[in-house]
């Protein structure tokens, strides 16, 4: 099932945030032009700039709302009260891997934008912004997971935060920029174990995991001028 969205393309700024995902997912980032996300939006290339000043703004706004997803990820997790939170982190784990494998050209691109957020380098604005509310929210899961007595007590729970975000990080730097053979979603169910092993607590629970990543619609907004075309051969 695809995650609902709401009807914003008539909006100029979201038609070419929905134009730049589009492209980045099927050409990489690198191949994309601000001309190309202006024919695809359907708008002028002045749109464009007038909206984001620059392909790196552009980039900015695309890795704020990759961070929210991730957000959104990690509040479904709260969200969920009866699965065990080491389902939980797994379920996280293989979304990740599931999602990035999908629009691999995409990540490809923006993931370096997305490490640079995380670990301090860039600063300000939403992408630091959507990158502290993950952090906060995953902090929440680990501490609640400890509280629950389903992960070891011995750890800080701050400690956990960074070996997650350190595991998953390095498994999807290293399968996107150096060895991209392989399932990445096999990859990061075994980072999860690493994680999981020294800390969880009892016996692995048979119980379904839960979705928490949203399928997501990539596909180019129409243009204006497509849509008179469709007008005109009715």
């Amino acid at each position: 099932m695809k995650a609902a969205r709401p009807l914003r393309r008539d909006d100029p700024r979201e038609r070419i945030l929905d134009a730049a995902r589009a492209l980045f997912a099927s050409r990489g980032f690198d191949a994309v032009t601000m001309n190309d996300v202006a024919a695809a939006a359907g708008v002028v290339r002045a749109t464009v700039f007038n909206q984001f000043g620059s392909k790196g703004a552009l980039v900015e706004a695309i890795t704020a709302g990759v961070l929210d997803v991730w957000a959104g990820m990690l509040e479904r997790a709260l969200a969920d009260e009866r699965t065990s939170t080491p389902t939980l982190v797994r379920a996280l784990f293989d979304h990740m891997g599931l999602g990035i494998e999908k629009f691999h050209g995409f990540y490809r691109g923006v993931f370096r934008e997305i490490m640079k957020i995380q670990v301090g380098l860039e600063e300000g604005g939403l992408a630091e912004q959507a990158s502290e509310r993950a952090q906060e929210r995953l902090l929440r899961l680990l501490a609640r997971g400890q509280q629950r007595g389903e992960l070891a007590a011995d750890f800080e729970s701050a400690d956990l935060a960074r070996a997650f975000m350190s595991l998953s990080n390095g498994t999807i730097t290293s399968w996107l920029y150096e060895d991209a053979a392989g399932s990445l979603r096999e990859r990061m169910q075994s980072a999860a174990e690493i994680l999981l092993r020294p800390v969880a607590l009892g016996e692995p629970r048979d119980e379904p995991a839960p979705v928490l990543f949203p399928e997501i619609d990539w596909t180019p907004p129409p243009t204006p001028l497509r849509r008179a075309r469709r007008r005109r051969t009715r």
